[in-house]
């Protein structure tokens, strides 16, 4: 390996230490792969210490410098450093999670499959905190019978500016890489519509599933808020 790949190496280790020390691991993969990052982090630091070592110009004084026109000078591929260039981006400054551009230009989370089955929720138990893929499935589990007109609070980032909008929540195996959006259409919103990509949490009730099988929350209150620390479902 060349000291380029060992600088980059050394670099890399430094990103994922700073995103799993920081929490900014969880806008990526899921959120108990920090501890397995910290671990990667430093092994991937080691190596690019240990590669910048021996191979650095000057590290071998007694080496042999003759045969094939060899003038005893290290010719490091300098190109090779053009690498550093995206991670040292990524060190300065991390992308956000995934937003409002990927909700329609990917697969989307399949509520239908299956056969839930839901206990019916309580009216005077107040707003009850749900997930935007369990608001989902309940829609869809004997035409909403489950609310059983209560209340429900859900959290999601906007995902566009219509009217009404619609409010998003990705769902993700392991990484951003396999992440695919669950979707509610919010009604009943006073004014314009929040702005797209920003958190809100919206208390309401069910009210039905639309034509484009996307369940529909008739909004009594809509609350900005800071985007949480976990932002995948």
């Amino acid at each position: 390996m060349s000291p380029a790949g060992g600088a980059i190496s050394l670099l890399l280790g430094t990103v994922l230490l700073r995103l799993s020390t920081t929490g900014l691991h969880q806008r990526y993969v899921r959120v108990g792969m920090g501890p397995w990052l910290v671990v990667a982090g430093v092994v991937v630091i080691v190596l690019g210490v240990v590669t910048l070592e021996r191979t650095l110009p000057g590290r071998h004084p007694h080496a042999d410098h003759g045969g094939d026109g060899d003038d005893g000078h290290s010719h490091l591929p300098r190109v090779g450093f053009l690498l550093l260039a995206p991670v040292v981006v990524l060190l300065l400054v991390a992308p956000p999670a995934l937003g409002s551009y990927g909700v329609d230009r990917g697969a989307v989370v399949d509520v239908t499959a299956g056969a839930p089955a839901f206990d019916a929720l309580d009216p005077a138990a107040g707003p009850v905190d749900l997930s935007l893929t369990e608001f989902s499935q309940r829609a869809f589990d004997h035409g909403g019978e489950t609310f059983a007109g209560a209340t429900v609070r859900l959290t999601g980032f906007v995902a566009d500016e219509d009217d009404p909008f619609r409010i998003a929540r990705y769902q993700i195996a392991c990484c951003a890489v396999d992440a695919a959006p669950v979707v509610v259409r919010v009604t009943g919103a006073v004014g314009d519509p929040p702005e797209r990509d920003r958190w809100v949490t919206v208390v309401g009730t069910f009210d039905s599933v639309t034509d484009d099988d996307i369940p529909t929350l008739a909004a009594t209150s809509i609350v900005d808020i800071p985007p949480p620390d976990d932002p995948y479902e």
